[in-house]
């Protein structure tokens, strides 16, 4: 282990914080998240007509899902480094903006259709992100928004906080970010769309595997630090929760590759 000091939560809040995470996000997270987005673009009636506004874009795997279907899309984040990795991308029908998705500087009923992958749910506000997402979309258009099934997200996050619930049920601190929880579930989801100005919202579920790489011992420990849920150890307790985590992957690895089952729900609406 790298250290056995508790590690301080994940500062989803802070732009900064993102801007130095871009190249390892789009390395690491974004193969995994293009699936959902994938998916999550799929539900849209949009065509080379449409205009689309991804909101909390992150490296722009929605953006890019939307602008293969010759839409014109308006991606925006908070994050400058993430805006300008969506620029970088060279797409001519994206247009990248730094903007907070809980305040849109955009005029009403701009577009024909909303979505957002996994970025509303972190959001302070994630009631005022919804209904910023509701006022920018026309009446009678559509919209879609991923969401992880549990509280603990995905992926690692989710493994690590299985573990911990196993071992130290009563050491498990909350996520920081309240939309996580409130949002993974199904009908809390739909409401939550109702209210923000949504109508006929639908559920679905959606898994995919995260494929860890676990060539390298090392690299996995690093990531425990990160884990919001890692902060409630001791070190005591933080060596028993490492020790359980590379059971599990010895147990389940294929080769240098450790696959973590995570399921998503995809929400999609009208706009009332």
């Amino acid at each position: 282990m790298q250290s056995s000091e508790p590690a301080k939560a994940l500062p989803y809040n802070d732009p900064a914080h993102w801007d130095r995470m871009v190249a390892a996000y789009e390395a690491q997270s974004q193969p995994f998240t293009t699936l959902f987005a994938d998916a999550a673009v799929a539900t849209l009636p949009i065509d080379p007509s449409s205009r689309v506004i991804d909101v909390a874009t992150g490296t722009g795997a929605a953006a890019l899902a939307a602008a293969r279907t010759g839409a014109q899309v308006t991606a925006i984040d908070f994050s400058a480094g993430m805006v300008a990795r969506v620029r970088a991308h060279g797409a001519a029908n994206i247009e990248a903006r730094q903007m907070d998705g809980q305040a849109l500087d955009l005029p009403d009923a701009a577009f024909d259709a909303a979505v957002s992958v996994f970025g509303v749910m972190l959001f302070p506000d994630w009631r005022a992100g919804l209904c910023e997402m509701a006022r920018v979309t026309r009446p009678g258009g559509s919209a879609a928004i991923a969401v992880w099934k549990s509280a603990d997200g995905a992926a690692v996050h989710l493994l690590l906080s299985q573990i911990i619930r196993r071992l130290y049920p009563d050491n498990v601190t909350p996520m920081p970010c309240t939309g996580l929880a409130e949002l993974a579930d199904p009908g809390r989801l739909a409401a939550a769309l109702v209210a923000a100005g949504f109508s006929d919202p639908a559920i679905a579920e959606v898994t995919h595997d995260f494929k860890l790489n676990v060539a390298n011992p090392g690299d996995v420990d690093r990531l425990f630090e990160f884990m919001p849920h890692w902060s409630g150890l001791d070190a005591e307790q933080s060596a028993a929760v490492a020790r359980a985590f590379r059971s599990e992957i010895e147990r389940g690895r294929v080769g240098d590759s450790f696959a973590i089952p995570s399921t998503a729900l995809i929400a999609t609406a009208r706009r009332a």
